[in-house]
């Protein structure tokens, strides 16, 4: 089928019928992908062509995917994990590559060709592995966290790699070899760029409150930093990983994971479906016993590693059987690695079809794994797990309360959580407020409470109360709506401007509604009072008597609010009772 757009409506068709299936069987969205990918792509139907141009668009769906991931890991967190970082991903990387080329040379390979290939097998995909774990909510667990610090790692592997293959094939390292000075030049000028001008930067585009502008920042800001790298010969989503780690304290970090999320979640999804496209089957056909044993050595060796680090680190046997199963598999940047070999000549065209075939055989593969270990292998009751992995301190994505607006109405909410230390995260969409409250050691970041996106994304999702405390009415009330559609459980504290605001707000279904001024002006009330001569005690119950009162006929007239005669002989019996309340104080 020629033309773009035609290819793209069969994809997103292939997609859309494939992808709730594979979901519904419980075999998750990444095999649904690859289905959708096989199915319609040049082996399949042959819908679509140009798998291979598709998967180097894709790219920078993991790209993105990166910059999201170091949103999460402030410096000074991926500091304290610079043991696991180095520890883990170091032993995983060289006694994986190690033992793959002992396989390889089994196999009849040769001594380079078998380094080359066990260096390039031992990378696992980081696409993979981070999509299964964010859908299976492990991202923040031990096992997840050992996870990332293996695949950051490789990422980093690459560039060694990349340096080693020329040496391999016995030939000087042309143009095209990562260039690491000037890359270390480029990782500190980032580092600066971060620190003195991103943050700057975004809170000018936030203040002319354009959030086409924000979006447009969030892309530079993340392809700019991967076209460095990539320009360098180093990897893009080193470059997108480190950008997203330097804007990981910054107030407006929120609003830009809300912002990546769509074109991310777009590009991932296609990535997925290149790498089905890119399967050629026919290799399986036509050469089955020596891809079966290359897929066969590549998951037993990696998972073996992999199971062995997990033992030594006194997992339970269930979770380190699940930790070899997650990180088996080949990386996508085995792809890259294995045409490098080819063009070198350190591997023919044949064998290097195979091997590329074996990488994305073992990504299907994975989630199967997985599933069959979950099905045959039932969760533990406690786990036997070292304490001190599950007491790293990471950012918490489950916020007790949400606060939006911290103004000189919600700033009195959050100084009480902080004294409480509960934990809460606060948005607020004035960049010089949000400024003046970060001097103060105020956790808030920018972001407009209207987007539904932005609210998961703060942890409403698991919050117990949302207190709603944005100044502009009409925002309030499309928070009310947004909050009371899409997270039901959550209560929600409203701040009212005025008496109208409160019976919207009220007719909304909001049961806690707190009008700004009315506790002050009781409290003036009272003190007015007293000065001209009320005792303290007749002053108070007084104004208890006008609270209970005016609440009341609230309530009223929002139940009346349709019917303009009910509401006057509402008002006309509220002002009865309080003409009586006021004057029964002086007797």
């Amino acid at each position: 089928m020629d033309g773009f757009f035609s290819q793209a409506l069969v994809l997103l068709g292939a997609t859309l019928i494939l992808l709730p299936l594979f979901q519904r069987l419980g075999l998750g969205s990444i095999l649904g992908y690859l289905a959708a990918g096989i199915a319609v792509g040049p082996l399949g139907l042959g819908l679509v062509s140009g798998g291979t141009d598709v998967l180097h668009f894709a790219e920078l769906g993991v790209v993105l995917m990166l910059f999201v991931v170091g949103l999460e890991l402030a410096p000074q967190q991926l500091w304290a994990q610079r043991h696991r970082l180095v520890g883990l991903g170091a032993t995983q990387m060289v006694l994986s590559a190690l033992l793959l080329a002992g396989a390889f040379m089994l196999f009849g390979f040769g001594a380079p060709q078998s380094l080359a290939i066990g260096a390039t097998l031992a990378l696992s995909s980081t696409a993979f592995v981070v999509q299964m774990l964010v859908e299976t909510n492990q991202l923040g667990t031990p096992q997840g966290r050992s996870a990332f610090s293996i695949l950051l790692l490789q990422d980093l592997a690459v560039i060694p790699i990349l340096l080693l293959l020329p040496v391999l094939a016995g030939t000087q390292a042309g143009d095209d070899s990562p260039q690491l000075l000037a890359g270390l030049a480029a990782l500190i000028a980032m580092v600066l760029a971060g620190r003195y001008v991103l943050n700057p930067w975004l809170g000018k585009l936030a203040r002319l409150r354009n959030p086409e502008l924000m979006s447009a920042s969030a892309l530079m800001v993340v392809l700019g930093s991967a076209a460095l790298m990539e320009h360098l010969g180093l990897s893009m989503g080193l470059g997108a990983f480190v950008a997203g780690v330097l804007l990981a304290n910054s107030p407006y970090r929120e609003q830009l994971e809300t912002d990546i999320q769509p074109f991310k979640g777009l590009l991932l999804g296609l990535f997925f479906l290149a790498i089905g496209m890119t399967m050629d089957l026919r290799l399986l056909r036509d050469h089955p016993g020596e891809i079966v044993l290359y897929l066969v050595a590549l998951l037993v060796i990696k998972a073996a590693v992999l199971m062995a680090i997990s033992r030594v680190r006194k997992q339970t046997w269930r979770s380190t059987v699940l930790f070899g199963g997650l990180l088996c598999q080949g990386g996508e940047f085995a792809f890259v690695l294995l045409t490098q070999a080819q063009s070198l000549n350190l591997l023919d065209s044949a064998v290097a079809g195979q091997l590329n075939l074996v990488v994305a055989l073992s990504m299907a593969a994975t989630p199967l794994l997985l599933k069959l270990v979950a099905l045959l292998w039932r969760e533990d009751r406690p786990s036997r797990a070292r304490p001190d992995l599950e007491e790293e301190t990471l950012p918490s994505h489950h916020p007790q309360v949400v606060i939006a607006g911290l103004g000189r109405f919600g700033q009195i909410t959050a100084r009480i959580l902080v004294g409480r230390n509960i934990p809460f995260t606060a948005l607020d969409s004035d960049p010089d407020e949000i400024d003046l409250l970060r001097r103060y050691g105020n956790e808030v970041y920018f972001g407009d409470v209207t987007r539904l996106d932005l609210l998961r994304n703060a942890g409403l999702d698991h919050a117990r109360v949302l207190v709603l405390a944005v100044d502009d009415v009409e925002d309030s009330l499309k928070a009310v709506e947004l909050v009371r559609q899409h997270f039901p459980a959550v209560t929600i504290v409203a701040r009212a401007r005025d008496r109208y605001h409160a019976y919207r707000l009220h007719e909304l279904g909001v049961d806690q509604v707190i009008r700004e001024t009315f506790e002050s002006a009781l409290l003036s009330a009272r003190v007015t009072l007293m000065q001209l001569g009320v005792p303290e005690s007749t002053a108070l119950d007084l104004v208890r008597s006008f609270k209970d009162l005016d609440e009341r006929l609230l309530r009223e007239q929002i139940e009346h609010r349709g019917d303009m005669d009910m509401l006057v002989e509402t008002n006309r019996k509220g002002r009865e009772e309080l003409e009586s309340l006021l004057s029964g104080g002086d007797r």
